[in-house]
């Protein structure tokens, strides 16, 4: 079967979804409730003022430094022209990257990992469009440094889980990459034997069981899928870019400067959203073999959680300048880490990543390095066409796919129902017999006004009892109808969760091969920020 991007294809505004935040709605509405948290908004305007603001702040040496480490990084990587190109590029005062990061999940985890990476490529792309004069390069950060293991060793190919278990411990891009063979021998039984099947095969083989630790075989990956659109792979894990962070470093374990600074928008931020994470006094983990633990600062003494290693400031100071590679940023430092090592102008997230990116303007300012443009990466729903000629069955609109299923079976049933019971009609019409018994009541007994009260509550109840059971009645009656529908939006919405979140890029690459990709590649649009169905 081929891929062919159909007319029926559309975006839709991410909060008829129903599954992002009211932070990132109200953000891509230019709400002033999220205002004092971002710089720049991710529309052309904002990227001009973003240039203004990080050219000067990077230097030529910089440049020089990620440059060499790059280069070095890419010993012995197959490196296409364009990619190639790129790196050369940042040497250059005119160059900029637009960033996103990832995890280093097995055989790159759930889909969205893809739409995060096409977005960066398609932005990038579209900033060369719109200033000629700049060079633009997509960034994919590699997250070598956490030690998450148990989040990222499975991905889920038709609904079975693919797992690999390891007993190491330390940052997760050290990992050996020995026990990958029997998860490649138990995923062969499940592709089958087709052309494309081999060819994930072979990747998944060439990846893994071909590299001695996670990093290197997540770059692989990731090169292998989009080298040719010229992105660039960066593995923060490197002494020559950690000797740019040390005077951070020595800010953080000296002044607590993160911890004051999140602390403080923390306050602010909650008055309307859920805060996402929460500083420690130092935002800094030693990392050194299989150890990555964090930093406390108890009784004048820097000691690593978990172990008896243990500095005086003396000699933490020392250890930073001698070994600045044993530092490794948590979740609040690595965006500032990201930040100076790079010529960074956005990042690209999900939700999430973006909520935790809002905390940390204050602390950006506070340090004195630009803070990017935060975007909400692409999200994508597929419907194959004989999906979408079964919601046109159903009479199902594509936003209402997106509903709770009990949302949806009723409204479906309802609709099809021969008797036509309004019952919003009939509760607005005992709210207002109730709302003039009440004005009665205000002027009698206060006595009465209690057993008006009593009265509409217990009227409302029945009233929602009988809704529920003339529902459950018409369920019955066209049970044929609430099965399809069920099984339909099952099928969509595995776990009645986005399928990005679900699924493996695996399982589209069986049936599509390499057109999947590229037409995502070709439909994407970053700055459109809206939600995507695409229809195939």
């Amino acid at each position: 079967m081929s891929l062919s991007d159909s007319d029926c294809s559309t975006y839709i505004s991410f909060k008829k979804t129903g599954f992002f935040s009211t932070m990132m709605c109200d953000y891509i509405e230019k709400s002033n409730k999220v205002t004092p948290f971002y710089a720049n908004f991710p529309d052309i305007k904002g990227f001009k003022s973003q240039i203004e603001t990080k050219e000067p702040s990077f230097t030529q040496k910089q440049r020089e430094t990620l440059v060499t480490a790059l280069e070095e990084q890419y010993k012995g990587v197959k490196t296409s022209s364009k990619t190639s190109l790129h790196i050369a590029s940042l040497s250059k005062p005119n160059t900029f990257t637009v960033t996103t990061g990832h995890q280093l999940n097995l055989f790159t985890g759930p889909l969205y990992f893809l739409y995060k990476i096409i977005a960066t490529i398609n932005l990038s792309e579209r900033l060369t469009e719109e200033f000629p004069d700049k060079n633009f390069v997509p960034i994919y950060w590699m997250a070598t440094e956490d030690h998450d293991f148990e989040e990222i060793n499975f991905f889920k190919f038709k609904g079975r889980k693919i797992q690999w278990n390891s007993n190491e411990t330390g940052g997760v891009g050290r990992f050996s990459t020995e026990g990958l063979q029997e998860v490649l021998t138990a995923f062969k039984t499940l592709l089958g034997t087709s052309k494309r099947a081999k060819e994930l095969i072979t990747l998944f083989e060439e990846g893994y069981v071909e590299h001695q630790n996670l990093a290197a075989a997540t770059r692989y990956i990731a090169n292998e899928l989009f080298a040719k659109y010229g992105l660039v792979i960066v593995d923060g894990d490197d002494a020559s870019l950690k000797e740019e962070f040390i005077p951070f470093v020595k800010k953080e374990l000296l002044e607590q400067v993160s911890y004051k600074s999140v602390t403080e928008t923390n306050l602010k931020l909650s008055k309307a959203y859920t805060v996402q994470v929460n500083p420690r006094e130092i935002n800094l983990f030693y990392l050194k073999d299989a150890i990555r633990e964090r930093i406390v600062f108890e009784n004048g003494v820097y000691k690593v959680n978990n172990t008896d290693i243990e500095f005086s400031k003396e000699e933490i100071l020392k250890e930073v300048k001698e070994h600045p590679k044993r530092f490794s940023p948590n979740v609040i430092m690595r965006p500032l880490y990201q930040e100076v090592i790079l010529p960074n102008l956005a990042y690209i997230g999900g939700g999430g990543e973006m909520a935790y990116w809002m905390q940390l303007k204050n602390y950006f300012e506070n340090v004195q390095i630009p803070f990017p443009i935060l975007l909400l990466r692409n999200s994508v729903q597929v419907i194959n066409e004989k999906q979408y000629k079964k919601l046109g069955k159903l009479s199902i609109s594509v936003e209402e796919v997106f509903l709770k299923q009990s949302e949806l079976l009723k409204k479906k049933v309802l609709e099809k129902s021969e008797v036509k019971v309004d019952f919003s009609e009939q509760k607005k019409f005992l709210e207002k017999q109730f709302e003039n018994l009440k004005e009665i009541a205000t002027k009698t007994d206060v006595s009465f006004i209690g057993a008006v009260n009593a009265q509409e509550k217990k009227q409302l109840k029945g009233l929602n009892n009988l809704e529920k059971r003339f529902l459950r009645a018409e369920k019955r009656k066209e049970a044929s109808l609430v099965e399809r529908i069920k099984t339909l939006q099952n099928e969509l919405l595995p776990n009645l969760s986005l399928e990005e979140r679900q699924r493996n890029f695996s399982e589209f690459y069986l049936e599509y091969g390499e057109g999947f990709v590229e037409t995502l590649k070709e439909k994407l649009n970053p700055l459109q920020l809206e939600f995507f169905v695409l229809v195939k």
